[in-house]
């Protein structure tokens, strides 16, 4: 029987894709991963540049081969305007030498890691699926890493607490915050139970990835996590339409229109930010009282910018203040200031926990405003990279249980080691479970 040239091609490219699976698989399992990945599509690309100790290089080499495996189904040739089939034939000849680059950069690590000269390079270019196989299925290919996949299943022990709701306060208890990052389940957050009074000024501290960011999203219902949230006594994830006005949040970055006025800026914020009963005469009341409380009052008819950097940063906490929340949250807000200038700020911001509110800021140079915070939450990563509670309670006791006397030998303890640090989160996530457990004991 004859085949056609079609067929024929077809025929061959399914085999040196199967072969090539097949040397994945015995590779994938030669690193410490699941073989099967080794047949899926996408999935493959991305396992392969993990054996290579090339992750950063495999996320874009997937995107770029998903952009490829769709492209097959263009026709080219039934496209009739002939400037839109010139744009599709350069875009495709661009994606292809990209994906060639990616490919030589993940096949120079594998080639690495598995111990062997450059020159294998061209094997793997020319006549891929042998040099896959060979990889694979020889025993004296052997490489001389495994990949540690940080699935957040082991790490430091989970410690069964939990915190009861109170009245007057926040309540947070975080079974754990997932996410599926390419092709993985992974694990952000874990076992994180703790009240916050209201009336308190709390520290959140922790490392680079320790999940500061996903905690403060979880808490204000951006990003549901398995857990339980109450302001109040109130669900916030059940109550969320309503929970959001006595929640603010005030990010790292402003996004202030420079050419508004600052009065005009904070009556926008309170036409957003206020519930919709509110009327005008109660909108305009309430900016006045944000504007004399943040020391805006002599700036109202000032444009945005031409305020100076801790004006503008005032504005922006004004305007989520605007809505009157319980829980007033800041991403760094510090960021770019100078000392005097910062640490007015932040007395200003003890001013409005003194009112009776809870406010939660990250910031990076804790240590030259600590005493103005009344407690503080250390976030660390434990061994398989899951942000876990290492302390939560009063700053002086926080120095007592770490053995430090500052924020930053606190953060320096729990730090892994590749990252400068002492490697101490497991144990000292694992110790504050033992001491809570005892102090509600």
């Amino acid at each position: 029987m004859i085949f056609s040239g079609d067929v024929m091609e077809l025929v061959r490219s399914l085999a040196a894709y199967m072969l090539t699976s097949v040397g994945y698989w015995k590779i994938f399992e030669k690193c410490g991963l699941k073989g099967y990945w080794g047949f899926v599509p996408l999935a493959r690309e991305y396992n392969i540049s993990l054996c290579a100790d090339r992750e950063e290089e495999g996320r874009v080499y997937t995107i770029i081969m998903a952009v490829s495996y769709l492209a097959y189904v263009v026709n080219i040739a039934k496209l009739e305007n002939p400037i839109l089939q010139l744009i599709i034939v350069v875009s495709f000849i661009a994606l292809f030498i990209t994906s060639i680059i990616y490919k030589v950069r993940i096949y120079i690590g594998l080639i690495k890691v598995f111990d062997r000269k450059k020159r294998w390079i061209w094997l793997f270019l020319f006549f891929e699926a042998l040099a896959v196989l060979i990889y694979g299925v020889s025993s004296k290919f052997v490489p001389n890493r495994k990949v540690t996949i940080y699935s957040g299943l082991d790490g430091a022990k989970v410690s069964g607490i939990q915190a009861g709701s109170i009245e007057n306060g926040l309540s947070v208890n975080i079974e754990k915050r997932t996410a599926i990052d390419f092709f993985r389940k992974k694990i952000l957050l874990q076992d994180i139970h703790l009240n916050i009074p209201k009336g308190h000024m709390v520290l959140l501290l922790g490392g680079s990835g320790a999940g500061k960011t996903t905690f403060l999203n979880a808490v204000t219902g951006y990003e549901k996590a398995d857990a339980s949230i109450k302001l109040d006594g109130e669900d916030v994830y059940e109550e969320y339409t309503k929970m959001m006005y006595d929640i603010g949040f005030v990010p790292q970055q402003d996004l202030i229109r420079g050419n508004d006025a600052v009065q005009l800026t904070l009556e926008d914020a309170a036409t957003l930010r206020l519930p919709s009963n509110v009327n005008l005469f109660e909108r305009k009341k309430r900016v006045k009282e944000v504007l004399e409380e943040f020391g805006l009052q002599s700036l109202k008819n000032t444009l945005v910018e031409k305020l100076s950097g801790g004006q503008r940063k005032r504005l922006s906490i004004a305007m989520e203040y605007i809505s009157d929340p319980k829980l007033f949250i800041l991403d760094e807000p510090d960021s770019g200031l100078d000392g005097v200038v910062a640490r007015g700020l932040f007395e200003r911001l003890r001013a409005i926990a003194d009112q009776g509110k809870i406010v939660i800021v990250i910031t990076h140079t804790p240590d030259r405003v600590i005493d103005l915070f009344d407690d503080v939450i250390v976030l660390a990563k434990d061994a398989k990279r899951t942000g876990r509670l290492a302390w939560y309670g009063p700053v002086d006791e926080a120095y007592s249980f770490f053995g430090k006397d500052s924020m930053e030998g606190i953060l320096l303890s729990i730090n892994q080691k590749d990252e400068g640090g002492e490697g101490l989160a497991d144990e000292f996530v694992e110790k504050f479970a033992e001491y809570h457990k005892e102090k509600v004991g």
